[in-house]
């Protein structure tokens, strides 16, 4: 029961760093913005696809794990 408990704490503290980064990501000017994003409004549908940020937080964040990694 002990290692459920570990494992519990470890998936809430992961989330709650994930929920920090998505509100701190929110506060970067241009982020969401960027040629690339796509944003379809008609009348009461709204679509939006962030293919540039989602491309270039991969980069980043694939840069990062690579540096903590070695």
């Amino acid at each position: 029961m002990s290692e459920f408990g570990r494992m519990l704490v470890t998936i809430g503290l992961l989330l709650v760093g994930v929920g920090l980064v998505v509100m701190l990501v929110g506060r970067i000017p241009g982020l969401g913005r960027l040629p690339g994003d796509i944003l379809i409004r008609r009348g009461n549908f709204t679509f939006y696809a962030p293919i540039a940020t989602m491309l270039l937080l991969s980069l980043v964040l694939t840069l990062l794990l690579n540096l903590f990694r070695r």
